[in-house]
């Protein structure tokens, strides 16, 4: 590996699985340190520890990103163990299925307090350490349900849209500062947040086995197949070096060309 982020401090939230523990595994690789937090502790503690077994650095934290009290204590948590934070990648979040009307308001409550206000609080707490420092990278989980259409979805789509409308406002705000805030826009990666929007019955595909809806949405993009955790860490990972140093307010589109048909 290059070392691209060799030095720097970095706070992955839903570390422990999927895109996240992709993510943290490559941030580790590339010499962050990193905190590992998720809301099973136990499942952070086992990205944590596949770090630190080939090498890297790694802590892991239990954390509820809904929960302001809890994201203050892994901020502080944080510097106290690193003394900054450089890097926030904001990739917590959790499905909901159901449309405008069948959507009951404590199903659209619980996606936006994670996917929305979880990602903001992250966002409030770290902002602070970043801009005393004059610089930073924060990296927010948004996806092309945000930018266009997916069927029966309608919370988690607005959540998402929102994470967009944040990401763009904080940029104006921070970038005087030298924070950089964007956005990542995944299309389908099969993790167990998607496998359970298949499973209830909404998003891009309906099958019968979780073979068939890959092979059914795969079929829906330009290059044939559906994306992985690693392709998406790849690009956080060149939101959080200082390769992307004048890139802000941006949305980072990673779907296998879907939204370009």
């Amino acid at each position: 590996m290059s070392a691209r982020l060799n030095g720097k401090v970095a706070i992955v939230t839903g570390a422990g699985a999927g895109i996240g523990a992709a993510a943290a595994t490559r941030f580790a690789a590339e010499g962050a340190r990193v905190m590992c937090a998720d809301v099973a502790s136990a499942r952070a503690e086992d990205t944590a520890a596949r770090i630190r077994q080939h090498g890297g650095q790694a802590l892991a934290v239990g954390v509820d990103v809904g929960d302001a009290a809890q994201v203050r204590t892994l901020v502080e948590q944080t510097v106290s163990e690193h003394g900054r934070i450089d890097v926030l990648y904001a990739n917590a979040g959790v499905g909901g299925v159901g449309t405008a009307i069948d959507t009951d308001e404590e199903e659209w409550h619980r996606v936006m307090r994670i996917n929305l206000t979880g990602l903001w609080l992250c966002c409030k707490y770290v902002l602070p350490h970043m801009v005393a420092a004059g610089s930073g990278s924060i990296v927010n989980q948004a996806s092309i349900g945000g930018l266009r259409g997916v069927p029966a979805v309608a919370a988690y789509a607005a959540a998402k849209a929102g994470v967009i409308g944040l990401t763009r406002q904080m940029a104006l705000d921070y970038g005087p500062s030298g924070v950089r805030v964007n956005a990542i826009a995944p299309g389908t990666v099969p993790t167990q947040l998607v496998q359970g929007i298949w499973a209830a019955g909404a998003g891009l595909v309906a099958a019968d086995t979780l073979d068939e809806q890959v092979a059914r949405a795969a079929a829906l993009y330009p290059l044939r197949r559906v994306g992985t955790p690693d392709d998406v860490a790849n690009v956080a990972l060149f939101l959080a070096s200082d390769e992307a140093d004048w890139v802000t307010g941006a949305v980072y589109v990673v779907d296998g060309g879907k939204t370009a048909v």
